[in-house]
């Protein structure tokens, strides 16, 4: 049974810290995944965290450490010896433990290597250091069970007993040649049914999919999305398999990716959290904001440079608000339709063939928009602005669709063409959308103002 984190939880345990009754602490995380462990802590002074993480078993306590955010876990590596720290990457899968050492400076992540007392473990954390992070070998674990394709049926056994010692779970047997260069996988009800002599080369599936160890972590993503997979094999330039991504691992990387992008269509130049310090969080919202201050300038000079009709038809400016906010809701919608669809990959076809279906949505939307204004002017507005008439109506209307026309296209086109370039369409999405189509929404509205009631 799942025991529950509640206040009464909490407070126990800060209690007991605070007393440092080492039994009670003890007694009231034993029944704890190291996860929901992780949650009780992360609200904890940093001493505090590390006086618990002291008293629990190794094992526990480096999953613990594992499941902590990056910021929290960077804290508390800071308040660790080199010692401490390697004592938990000992007891850490590869990955994890890559990912662990990551944080650490160049002299403490030599010490922890040079401390580790199994070597095999040290040179698989050292390889998987050398990938990027967003990457597949970045992503990837070393542990994994593999089988040679000349041994019987009954050697594979006898190796796998081995090479599942120390594993927590076993999701696939591969099967490699003699230079290691993945072949396929082998089932358990193979295993089970065939004779011990069979050789495994008669009974392994050679369909099996696998990424390559420099391959974008998205194109990980979206191929296990895509065949429904739980473990993905890794192999090297020449074939050979290197390792394997869980779809844990995935999982992790995909929120964080999410987390990403939502911040940057926010228009926060980096990611932050609510008890970060002042000054960073003013280094990532501050750039933006100086984005949207030169627009709000360059919105300005619009609005000046059409000042005479402003002058003559004075209940124009009403409508500013009214054209600007429908074209930056119209160009956020188009591309956070178009940012989303190129992080799932599923951007397919012409890219005219796009455009002119975006026009054809954008045109009817325009329409249906422009003729609730035409119709709410005609009973509501001409009796409340002054000056107001079915021209002016009529001239907002037409605005209004152009605007809508206009924002869409450059909400679809923008995105797409980031991506093209390689730049993360996720900055698309933010005050870059909004601000240019405030300006553009302006600009198009008094030119056809201009055009229409003749000034």
């Amino acid at each position: 049974m799942k025991k529950e984190i509640n206040e009464h939880i909490i407070k126990q345990l800060k209690k007991a810290v605070e007393d440092k009754n080492n039994a009670l602490v003890f007694e009231l995380l034993q029944e704890f995944h190291p996860a929901d462990i992780a949650e009780l802590l992360e609200d904890f002074p940093v001493d505090d965290i590390v006086y618990v993480i002291r008293l629990l078993p190794d094992e526990k306590a480096a999953d613990v450490v594992a499941e902590f955010d990056d910021d929290a876990r960077e804290k508390l590596l800071k308040a660790l010896s080199p010692s401490e720290i390697t004592e938990i990457v000992e007891e850490l899968d590869t990955d994890e433990a890559a990912d662990l050492i990551s944080d650490l400076s160049a002299k403490e992540k030599h010490q922890v290597i040079q401390n580790l007392e199994d070597t095999g473990h040290a040179k698989d954390i050292v390889d998987l250091l050398q990938y990027e992070e967003d990457t597949a070998g970045g992503l990837m674990g070393k542990e994994l069970v593999k089988v040679n394709e000349n041994w019987n049926i009954l050697r594979a056994v006898s190796e796998m007993r081995k090479q599942a010692e120390n594993m927590e779970r076993v999701h696939t047997i591969y099967v490699v040649d003699d230079e290691n260069k993945l072949k396929g996988r082998l089932s358990l009800k193979r295993l089970l049914t065939t004779s011990t002599k069979t050789p495994v080369k008669e009974v392994y599936n050679d369909n099996i999919h696998y990424v390559n160890v420099h391959d974008p972590a998205a194109e990980v993503a979206q191929l296990m999305k895509k065949y429904d997979l739980f473990v993905v094999p890794v192999v090297d330039d020449q074939g050979r398999l290197v390792g394997q991504i869980t779809l844990d691992d995935v999982v992790d990387y995909i929120q964080e990716e999410a987390e990403k992008d939502f911040q940057m269509a926010a228009g926060l130049t980096d990611e932050v959290e609510p008890d970060d310090s002042i000054k960073t969080m003013l280094k990532a919202r501050l750039p933006w904001l100086v984005v949207a201050l030169l627009g709000g300038f360059i919105s300005v000079t619009v609005l000046n440079g059409f000042s005479t009709a402003l002058n003559k038809y004075a209940s124009l400016f009403f409508f500013t608000p009214l054209i600007a906010a429908t074209a930056g809701n119209v160009g956020v919608q188009s591309s956070a339709i178009m940012v989303q669809a190129l992080a799932k990959g599923s951007v397919k076809g012409s890219l005219w063939k796009r455009l002119l279906k975006e026009i054809s949505l954008s045109l009817i939307n325009g329409l249906i928009l422009a003729a609730v204004l035409l119709i709410v002017g005609k009973v509501f507005l001409d009796h409340i602005i002054p000056g107001f008439n079915m021209l002016m109506a009529l001239t907002v209307a037409v605005s209004l669709i152009s605007v809508i026309l206009i924002a869409s296209l450059v909400g679809t086109f923008v995105p797409l063409m980031l991506h093209k370039y390689g730049i993360d369409p996720a900055v698309a999405t933010g005050p870059f959308i909004t601000t240019s189509n405030d300006i553009f929404g302006l600009f198009i509205f008094f030119t056809i103002a201009k055009l229409i009631l003749k000034f």
